[in-house]
């Protein structure tokens, strides 16, 4: 037994020392490099070096929860709606010898049902997938989709989405910003011509002819510790196919403008995160720039009046192509009661006026508009939102007796931030 034990182990020693000899003759493979995920510290929180590049991403997103009650006018409106929300944004930055190179898509689809999506279909639903912002930066250079350059950014607007000056759309821009230093800049942008567009014919025959060239937005800005202010100004192009037999010619086309002023303010003696803010616009030509689209809605029964026309220019009684002017002034405050629990008071004033509509038979009638709202917002952990809104709005149309002239409106929200 002790001689097979002895066999036994001595062949395994040979074996072994074979095996040792063979593999050191074999060539060694170098094991592949672990190529670990870089924090990016330089553009803030979130952003991370993407593998083999010297270019940071961040990747967030928002699914956002509302429900809406909107007080019905007629029988077959509805008064409830539900909205379901998500949105993912992707924000590209790289650091190069002519400036900052940035990338930014914000992708949104939005589940509409309810007065989200019509208050005249009981059962009315929607889907919505929108692009909502997709531009490139490249130093003071930027192209693509993004918010009017008329409407400051900084303001501490409070998540308000029931205001006329924040009803700006997204636009496709293409604009050149100068930054002189210390917090002064200075921005050209050319922009589509989507706000309103609208233009009018006697007897209300549509005659909006095709755009030339886009709209001419500027503006001069400050930002700073204490806040932002700025200065905007705009330039719109209305043009009709209407043709006018004397001159055997169509009707020359009109320009309207707009200005507007926007002023943020920090209040950190009253809390941190406490903020005010101020805006008010002019326009002849382009009510767009206040925040108007092509009609107020809800405003009335008398007559089955559901909504009121908001054109930028009409053809008036001499044949001419005649502008629209009006004025929009908003305001609001953003108080903190709690570094969990904050309220945004806010309210707007609108009038717009059509001087020779009449007239010329045009159905467009001078209207004043006023907003006034509420919110409260409770976040019990970083990143997520819930609150209520409640907001009353009142129009008063010229010529117009209307039996309901006021509008409640309520909305309650769980948002969640990443």
């Amino acid at each position: 037994m002790k001689l097979a034990k002895s066999l036994f182990l001595g062949s395994v020693a040979g074996l072994a020392a074979v095996a040792g000899a063979q593999a050191a003759d074999l060539p060694v493979k170098k094991a592949a490099a672990v190529e670990y995920v870089r924090v990016c510290s330089t553009y803030g929180a979130g952003f991370f070096y993407i593998p083999g590049t010297e270019t940071c991403l961040r990747v967030s997103g928002r699914v956002r929860a509302e429900y809406q009650y909107l007080e019905p006018q007629f029988r077959e409106d509805a008064s409830i709606g539900f909205r379901a929300r998500g949105r993912v944004a992707l924000d590209a930055r790289t650091a190069t010898a002519y400036g900052l190179l940035r990338t930014y898509i914000r992708m949104e689809m939005d589940r509409n049902t309810g007065v989200y999506a019509s208050q005249t279909g009981a059962f009315a639903a929607n889907v919505s997938p929108n692009i909502a912002q997709a531009y490139i930066q490249f130093g003071g250079l930027t192209a693509g989709r993004s918010t009017s350059f008329f409407a400051n950014g900084d303001l501490p607007n409070g998540n308000i989405t029931t205001l006329r000056f924040y009803d700006y759309p997204d636009v496709n821009l293409l604009a050149y910003t100068f930054s002189f230093g210390n917090g002064f800049s200075a921005t050209l942008s050319l922009e589509e011509g989507s706000f309103a567009g609208n233009l009018l014919g006697a007897g209300d025959t549509a005659s909006t002819a095709g755009q030339r060239w886009p709209d001419l937005v500027g503006n001069v800005k400050y930002a700073g510790t204490w806040g932002s202010a700025q200065l905007s100004g705009a330039l719109h192009q209305s043009r009709s196919t209407a043709f006018d037999p004397i001159d055997a010619d169509f009707l020359d086309s009109e320009l309207g403008w707009a200005i507007g002023a926007q002023v943020g303010i920090n209040l950190p003696a009253l809390a941190a995160g406490d903020a005010l803010w101020f805006a008010a616009a002019y326009a002849d030509g382009a009510l767009g720039y206040l925040g108007f689209g092509s009609a107020v809605t809800g405003v009335g029964a008398s007559g089955n009046l559901r909504s009121v026309p908001v054109v930028d220019a009409f053809v008036g009684a001499d044949g001419d192509v005649e502008t629209a002017s009006g004025w929009q002034v908003a305001g609001g405050l953003r108080h903190y009661w709690a570094p969990t629990l904050r309220s945004n008071l806010h309210g707007s004033y609108a009038s717009v006026e059509y001087d020779g509509a009449a007239e010329a038979g045009v159905a467009v009638a001078d209207f004043d508009e006023w907003r006034v709202g509420v919110n409260t917002f409770w976040t019990p952990v970083s990143g997520l939102d819930i609150g209520v809104e409640v907001l009353y709005a009142n129009i008063d149309v010229e010529g117009v007796d209307l039996d309901e002239d006021d509008r409640w409106e309520a909305r309650f929200r769980i948002q969640r931030d990443f």
